[in-house]
């Protein structure tokens, strides 16, 4: 998963909870999966390459869930046949890429910017079931497709000629078009005839991942020694940090203990519910990396990074 903080495909309520509790909890993760974005950025600047970074992160989940599930739900290790393209699909294309892409893009961009670009998914969600599958999208999708593009003008500052790093914006579309995926297949795999549970679905998402990058660059191949360096989570002036301990945040706190908020916050709240808390994550984590690395957004960018939102927001409520 992406440190983007929304519902897991086909996770449901199946009985009313404590929606205080539930919109805590996720108000939590969301906050977790900000300050990751932090974290991550202050890993890139040492110079480990986006790629060898998502590795250890979709390796690392994968192996951790795989435990968890091999304790709590045995019989979701065994693989179908038939799921295996698709979960190969949405490993590589829906995981990989995203947490790929949008390493590059915050390597490049102010965090908050990121995400509010790789936020658009929905949008992308809601434009290939009207183009893709040729189905009907209730009206308000155009109406948020437009304030998101509105929105998106301002953060780039369009007026001033485009002040945002081309390759990183590239980038982030990228990231929300490769989340778009991970909707989509991931909204397949749980109403097939015989679903898979959310959480034995990311595990093999990652582990799809995983298996990807170790082919893609083979793990005897990786700069153990960049990891020995330090990092400054909290910009130049603050305490140096092992880079190791940096990746082992990232991995815990970052990742699973996030992704195990989630599902228990939607044990008390609706996804849709929850889907309108998760939209408080690109304003925290602008808001950690202004305090953490100073990357300071104008007021014209605030403007937009809410106005987006507000896009996204209404894509949400109209599927």
């Amino acid at each position: 998963m992406s440190d983007l903080a929304e519902p897991l495909p086909g996770v449901k309520v199946t009985r009313p909870g404590h929606p205080a509790t539930g919109y805590l909890l996720y108000l939590l993760a969301a906050t977790l999966f900000a300050l990751n974005g932090t974290i991550s950025k202050s890993i890139l600047v040492t110079g480990i390459e986006p790629a060898r970074l998502s590795q250890i992160r979709v390796t690392a989940a994968f192996l951790i869930l795989l435990v968890v599930v091999a304790l709590t739900r045995p019989a979701a290790l065994r693989l179908r046949r038939s799921e295996i393209p698709v979960l190969l699909a949405f490993g590589i294309l829906g995981v990989a890429m995203t947490q790929w892409l949008y390493f590059v893009a915050i390597e490049r961009l102010p965090v908050g910017v990121a995400l509010l670009i790789e936020f658009t998914a929905p949008i992308m969600v809601a434009l290939w079931f009207r183009f893709g599958m040729h189905e009907r999208v209730n009206r308000i999708v155009w109406l948020g497709l437009t304030l998101a593009m509105v929105g998106l003008a301002l953060v780039g500052q369009v007026w001033l000629g485009f002040t945002l790093d081309g390759i990183g914006v590239l980038a982030a579309f990228g990231a929300a078009a490769a989340l778009a995926i991970y909707y989509v297949l991931g909204d397949r795999q749980v109403r097939r005839p015989s679903p898979r549970d959310p959480v034995s679905l990311t595990m093999w998402g990652f582990g799809a991942a995983a298996a990807f990058w170790a082919i893609a660059q083979p793990w005897w191949s990786f700069p153990w020694s960049d990891l020995t360096g330090m990092g400054y989570p909290l910009g130049a002036q603050g305490a140096a940090v092992p880079i190791w301990a940096l990746c082992a945040y990232m991995i815990v706190l970052g990742t699973v203990v996030p992704f195990w908020l989630v599902l228990v916050s939607l044990q008390h709240i609706r996804a849709s519910q929850a889907s309108v808390v998760g939209m408080t994550e690109p304003l925290l984590a602008s808001l950690i990396a202004w305090i953490a690395l100073g990357e300071v957004l104008t007021p014209a960018q605030l403007v937009g990074a809410v106005t987006v939102l507000a896009g996204v927001f209404l894509a949400e409520r109209s599927r």
